[in-house]
């Protein structure tokens, strides 16, 4: 750049000014990909799901069960292409605060239904032999130590009491990095031996495959339609609607993390805007001789813009590093608590461009005045 010298000595006049500046936007950059990272993962569910999945739950409430004995009739509805089950556990490992989601599957079904979380055909066989085996995500199985061949006990809190042994029969991993690793499941027969007998041949939900994701929206009323008037009349969603209503339950994450976005932006340009216009007042006899010696005033221009980009462009690329570098870091810290945390290339992308964009609409305002500086009242401050 034919001025580089003289925006980069402008620049390190102040150094203190310009280390805390860089680092505003750092700590900025950093809060806006974790805020980002976090709606991705409130959303992600609806983001990635299959569009030819649906989920059947009891009209009154996920916690109200559904007889065994409707899956046949759903396998008769046309459009129906399989269709599998599960129930949720809820134990307790060693610790209340060792929490990971475990499932009771049908294992005849479920690697059909869920073909993105993948299991070797050898550690299957292994588990469907197994009627105390379970299957473990790979996040969980990393997150406690655990390896094939070890022995689990499980405290149940909600089917009896006691302790539940299983072993760990595979692992499974997500054909993309969003894919839920934290799952644990297990067999059917062996929950059906365990659990009281007014539970027995209840489960939790199903989850239907159709043939067409075109088949999808009359598939779901046919179901809700065959079990109307029942005891246990259902309530069919798509697999994105049912996660959305789902991360409803917590409120309206999106909404609260625009907000707390926006306000961290709104004051970093307020930061940087000032930083600015201080630069260029102290600074404004030396802007009055570079025009005296010809300099036009879109070039004085330049000068500011271009030094408020560079703080932006550091800034920025520093706290999205750091964001990169951090992500795996909290995704342990959070022991689970939330799935991976991956910071997407297309939130890298937005989160650079808004910080550019700040960069040069705190630069704007004192560039312009800078640029529309007379030479002879800024001489008088010399």
């Amino acid at each position: 750049m034919k001025f580089s010298g003289l925006i980069f000595a402008n620049l390190f006049r102040k150094k203190i000014r310009l280390l805390l500046t860089i680092g505003s936007f750092a700590v900025a950059l950093f809060l806006f990909a974790f805020l980002a990272v976090v709606n991705d993962v409130f959303s992600r569910g609806a983001d990635i799901a299959s569009a030819d999945r649906l989920f059947v739950i009891n009209r009154t409430s996920i916690i109200n069960p559904i007889p065994l004995a409707d899956r046949d009739k759903m396998l008769r509805i046309p459009g129906v292409k399989m269709v599998t089950h599960d129930n949720w556990f809820g134990g307790i490992y060693q610790d209340e605060k060792n929490f990971f989601p475990q499932f009771v599957i049908d294992p005849e079904n479920q690697r059909q239904v869920f073909p993105e979380l993948m299991v070797s055909d050898e550690e299957w066989k292994n588990f469907l032999k197994d009627r105390q085996g379970a299957i473990v995500g790979a996040r969980t199985a990393e997150r406690f130590g655990w390896k094939i061949g070890d022995r689990i006990p499980l405290k149940t809190t909600i089917w009896g009491s006691g302790n539940w042994e299983f072993n760990i029969e595979g692992l499974y991993h997500g054909k993309r990095p969003q894919d839920d690793e934290t799952q644990f499941w297990f067999q059917w027969d062996y929950f059906q031996e365990h659990v009281p007998d007014a539970q027995k041949g209840q489960v939790g939900w199903y989850i239907v495959r159709v043939d067409s994701p075109d088949d999808a929206v009359r598939v779901a009323k046919s179901i809700d339609a065959e079990f109307a008037n029942s005891p246990y009349e259902t309530k069919t969603e798509t697999e994105s609607a049912f996660a959305a209503s789902w991360v409803k339950q917590f409120g309206n994450i999106r909404f609260l993390i625009v907000t707390i976005g926006t306000v961290v932006f709104f004051t970093l340009l307020l930061v940087t805007g000032n930083t600015m216009a201080i630069s260029v007042r102290e600074r404004t006899p030396e802007l009055a001789v570079l025009k005296a010696l010809g300099f036009s005033d879109r070039t004085v221009l330049f000068f500011v813009l271009a030094e408020s980009l560079v703080i932006a462009l550091v800034g920025g690329l520093l706290g999205l590093l750091l964001a990169v570098l951090a992500m795996p870091v909290l995704t342990r810290a959070l022991s689970g608590l939330l799935p991976q945390l991956v910071l997407a290339p297309s939130v890298f992308a937005f989160g650079f461009a808004t910080a550019l964009a700040v960069g040069l609409a705190s630069g704007f305002w004192p560039g312009l005045g800078a640029m529309r500086l007379q030479i002879v009242n800024g001489l008088r401050r010399v």
